[in-house]
Formats: structure tokens, C-alpha cells, sequence
């Protein structure tokens, strides 16, 4: 069995007791990191080597980072995109767990719908789309995961009419990652909550009592080729991880497949 879980840590340094704490309880064969705001010479990855894990990581200070954290030892890692543009290291790790290739990211956010990072958003995943046809094939196994910063349906927001006009719920913003995922994937966590509103992986910490009241979004996703998501057998989110003491604003997403 292959254990895939996601995580927008919102630090790493500052979540590190929670995540190691969660690698020993749940035992992950991958973990996937976003939003480690450390640079590399910092990254705790003596920490993780301890608990049993090999990390390899993508940082800079104070915003962004990637990192994928494995029980065997990855292959193929890579980093960023190679398309002439903006590779964004920090923001895309790629590599070959057990057979299985796996691309983590953390998409831009987008800031606001007149800001140029919304419009670099939307060719970031364009950019990514080209990166799947390259280097892989929809009717191969793939796994793509990570902070997506894009809520698909209106049922992965609390407020869908209120929301309408974020970045990260944009019809623009849908639309472009909808374009990814006709490249050949499926939402792998929707294949077990086909319909259900009130599933989320985010609270914002500005809100009072987001997380009792469930004013959430479902930003976090685990998205496979059609091969591998015939092998899944259940996904969750794992909500409590976001009521413990000094919590990320996000949870862990976690996916199962067979061999």
C-alpha cells in the first residue's frame, strides 16, 4: 500500500513538533510540504531523518517552499519549472516514490483579481499543463498534490456567492485549474465524497471560530492520473490536525492506494 498525505504547514519550523508528532502516529510513506518558509541551509531535515524519513526541499525566507518527505529514498527528484519562464523552485518537487511519480505544489496565491500575480497565476497553471504533457502521460500513474489555492466546485467553500470574486474561487481561476485537470486527472478525494459540501483542508486563522463553525475552503487537493486513482482506496482530511496547539491554518490531506 502507498500512504500519500498533503500539507500547507505555514512554516515548517513553527509546525515541526505538530508534523513530526503526525509522521509517527500516522506513518506516511510521503509527505508532502507547502509553504515552508525556510530557506535550505535551514530546513530541520536532521529532524525529519531522525523520525525515519528522507526530505529533499525547495525554500526561500519567509514565503513559499516545497519539500517531500519519503520512507525510501526518492528518484528523479526535480525542481521547478523548465519552460524558459520563472523555474519557481520554491513553488513545484518533483520525484519517484515506489514507483509512483509524484509533483507537490504551491501554486501562486494570486493576491487580488488587479494584481499581475493574478494573472501570473492563471499562466502558472497553463505552464504546468505543458509541464504534465511533457513529462508524463494521462494513461500512466501520476500523483499531483499540494496547496492548489483553488476551491473547484461551490461546495469546497463555505460561501460561494460571497466568494465569487476571490482569487482563489475566481471563475478565471477555476477555469485554468479545470484545463489542468483535463489533461487526465481525477480529484481523488471527490471519488470517495462524491457531492458532499462542508469537506475543507483550510480555515483562515481572521476568522472567529473557523474551524468550530467550519468557514472553510477545500484548497488542498490530491489529484491522480486515471491508472493510479483506480488503485485508491479511501481519502480524508484529517480535521483535528487543525484543532492542536498552535495549529497551521491548513490540515493534512491523506490518500491510500493499493500496490
Amino acid at each position: 500500500m502507498l500512504k500519500v498525505a498533503t500539507f500547507n504547514c505555514n512554516s515548517v519550523r513553527s509546525r515541526l513538533p505538530l508534523i513530526l508528532d503526525w509522521l509517527k502516529r500516522e506513518s506516511p510513506d510521503v509527505l508532502c510540504l507547502q509553504e515552508t518558509k525556510v530557506q535550505d541551509e535551514e530546513f530541520p531535515a536532521l529532524e525529519f531523518q531522525t523520525v525515519g524519513y528522507h526530505v529533499v526541499f525547495r525554500g526561500q525566507k519567509a514565503h513559499a517552499g516545497v519539500a517531500l518527505a519519503t520512507r525510501s529514498k526518492p528518484k528523479n527528484v526535480r525542481y521547478g519549472l523548465d519552460d524558459g519562464g520563472p523555474a519557481d523552485e520554491p513553488r513545484l518537487v518533483q520525484a519517484t516514490v515506489e514507483g509512483i511519480p509524484i509533483v507537490n505544489t504551491y501554486v501562486p496565491q494570486g493576491q487580488s483579481l488587479d494584481s499581475p500575480m493574478f494573472q501570473y497565476k492563471l499562466e502558472w497553471f497553463a505552464r504546468l499543463r505543458t509541464y504534465f504533457d511533457r513529462y508524463f502521460a494521462p494513461d500512466k500513474p501520476l500523483l499531483w498534490c499540494g496547496d492548489f489555492n483553488v476551491a473547484p466546485e461551490e461546495i469546497d467553500v463555505h460561501s460561494p456567492e460571497k466568494l465569487k470574486d476571490h482569487v482563489d474561487f475566481h471563475p478565471q481561476a477555476r477555469a485554468a485549474l479545470d484545463q489542468v485537470r483535463r489533461w487526465g486527472f481525477v480529484d481523488v478525494f471527490r471519488l470517495f465524497h462524491p457531492g458532499e459540501p462542508g469537506h475543507y483542508t483550510f480555515w483562515d486563522y481572521r476568522v472567529p471560530q473557523a474551524v468550530e463553525r467550519n468557514v472553510g475552503w477545500r484548497v488542498d487537493h490530491i489529484w491522480t492520473t486515471k491508472p493510479l486513482a483506480a488503485r485508491a482506496l479511501r481519502c480524508w482530511i484529517d480535521r483535528e490536525a487543525r484543532r492542536t496547539a498552535k495549529p497551521s491554518d491548513h490540515t493534512f490531506l491523506v490518500a491510500e492506494f493499493s500496490p
